[in-house]
C-alpha cells in the first residue's frame, strides 16, 4: 500500500530529481520555508461549552488583576484554518475558574473576548484555574470563530494536572470529558524563585464552513 506525502515532502523529492524549477529569487529553502508555514492542519477536537458561557465578556488580554492569587499563567497560540492559512481576525471568547475552582457566574472576572492579530495570534495572561467541583481537571474553555469558518467550541487542558498523575498520554481519560489527548497541552515554568509564571501554547484550526 502507498504512502501519502505532505506537500512539502512532495516538493523536497521533486526538488531533489530536478522535476521542479522554481522561479524565485529566494530560491528553493524559501520556498519550503513558506510552504511549511501552509502545511495542512488537521482541525482542534471539538469540547463540551460547559454550562457557565456568558455573553458580552469584555475585550481584554489580562484576565489576571494585581494581587490575584493563585500561580500566573501566560497563554499564546495563533489561529489556523485547515489549508494552514492563518486566520487574522479571529475572535476568541476564553472563560475559566478561579484558582480555587470558581466560576464568576454574577460578572466577567476570567472571562474575555479576543482578537487574532494579522497573523492570527493571541494571548492572555490569567492564572492557572482550579479544580471546578463537578469536573475532574484543570480547564480553560474557548468559543472560536470566523466568518467562513465552523465556530470551534473546546477547552483546554494542563498537562500538569495533578489528576495525571504526571502521565497525561495514560491518564488523560480519567477526565470522561476529555475526548483528545490533543487537547492537553504542556507547560513550562519561567521567570525567577521569587516570581514563578507558568506558560502554555495552544494552537487552533477551525474547519471551513
Amino acid at each position: 500500500m502507498s504512502t501519502p506525502f505532505s506537500r512539502r515532502e512532495i516538493l523536497q523529492k521533486s526538488l531533489a530529481l530536478g522535476t521542479l524549477v522554481i522561479a524565485s529569487s529566494h530560491g528553493p529553502s524559501a520556498m519550503l520555508h513558506a510552504l511549511e508555514q501552509s502545511e495542512e492542519r488537521k482541525p482542534t477536537p471539538p469540547n463540551d461549552l460547559g454550562p457557565f458561557y456568558k455573553r458580552l465578556a469584555p475585550e481584554t488580554t489580562s484576565l489576571r488583576v494585581a494581587g490575584d492569587p493563585g500561580m500566573p499563567l501566560a497563554v499564546s497560540g495563533q489561529i489556523f484554518d485547515t489549508r494552514g492559512e492563518k486566520l487574522s481576525g479571529a475572535v476568541l471568547e476564553v472563560w475559566q475558574t478561579s484558582h480555587v475552582g470558581h466560576y464568576d457566574v454574577e460578572g466577567y472576572r476570567y472571562r474575555a473576548k479576543l482578537i487574532a492579530d494579522a497573523s492570527g495570534a493571541y494571548k492572555f495572561d490569567s492564572v492557572v484555574p482550579g479544580h471546578y467541583p463537578d469536573r475532574v481537571c484543570q480547564h480553560i474553555h474557548y468559543l472560536v470563530t470566523a466568518p467562513g469558518h465552523k465556530p470551534l467550541v473546546t477547552q483546554l487542558y494542563f498537562a500538569t494536572d495533578p489528576v495525571f498523575d504526571g502521565d497525561p498520554d495514560k491518564n488523560f481519560s480519567r477526565d470522561p470529558l476529555i475526548h483528545s489527548r490533543e487537547l492537553v497541552r504542556p507547560v513550562t515554568l519561567a521567570g525567577d524563585p521569587k516570581d514563578i509564571i507558568a506558560k502554555v501554547r495552544f494552537e487552533l484550526c477551525l474547519e471551513r464552513a
